[in-house]
């Protein structure tokens, strides 16, 4: 069963429509993240077996999120504002490999979805991700965020709950993922996104934000 999911996530993948390269590489497109990473590397090398959180800018500017979690030993901050998750799953050799976390905590989809990728697009992606974490390090988890309702992008809700139902039902095939649900607690009584977890732009999160992930991630982070 589970090696039928993998298959036919993988056609998901292969059938989807091919988009032109718009941009660089992402080795190219986010050359001074990575350096930085690298800088922060050299100066003290992260030791094995922490969790790490990877993704687009609600990860980079989730300012406390070291600390965010004091049961847990470390904690790895590796976000990069602006990225989708198609640069995540080029550069998984870059953002998971060298640091051999036990977890990986993913937010990335939105942006993807924002510049036009559909659902299946997406579902793509993250497969492609988790399939390079788990040849290298196969005793590794991966844990997706699902995506958030961003009030600014609301025209995008209803590919966001595609996404985000076409990662989780993945997820629930396949052993040593896990899928975190941010979106629905991020929705009031009429299903329309809580202003007050946002900043003035109605897309990074506020304060409150950051506040009610921490609730639900911590959940999830289990030794």
């Amino acid at each position: 069963m589970k090696r039928r999911a993998w298959l036919l996530a993988a056609a998901v993948w292969l059938s989807a429509p091919v988009r032109a390269q718009t941009s660089a590489p992402a080795e190219q497109r986010w050359k001074s993240e990575l350096e930085a990473f690298a800088a922060a590397d050299r100066k003290q090398m992260p030791p094995a077996g922490g969790v790490l959180f990877v993704g687009s800018s609600s990860i980079r500017m989730w300012s406390d999120l070291e600390t965010s979690f004091p049961d847990q030993p470390l904690v790895i901050r590796r976000g990069f504002g602006g990225s989708r998750l198609s640069d995540s799953a080029e550069l998984v050799h870059r953002l998971v490999l060298p640091y051999q976390p036990r977890l990986v905590v993913l937010y990335a989809g939105e942006n993807d979805l924002s510049e036009g990728a559909s659902p299946q697009e997406v579902l793509g992606h993250f497969v492609r991700f988790v399939q390079q974490v788990r040849v290298a390090l196969p005793g590794t988890r991966v844990a997706y965020l699902s995506i958030k309702p961003s009030p600014s992008r609301l025209v995008k809700m209803a590919v966001m709950r595609e996404a985000n139902l076409l990662i989780q039902t993945h997820v629930l095939a396949n052993e040593n993922l896990d899928y975190i649900d941010v979106h629905t607690a991020m929705l009031d009584n009429d299903g329309r996104p809580r202003p007050e977890l946002f900043v003035r732009d109605q897309l990074h999160l506020s304060a409150e934000g950051y506040g009610l992930w921490r609730q639900i991630v911590s959940a999830h982070l289990r030794p």
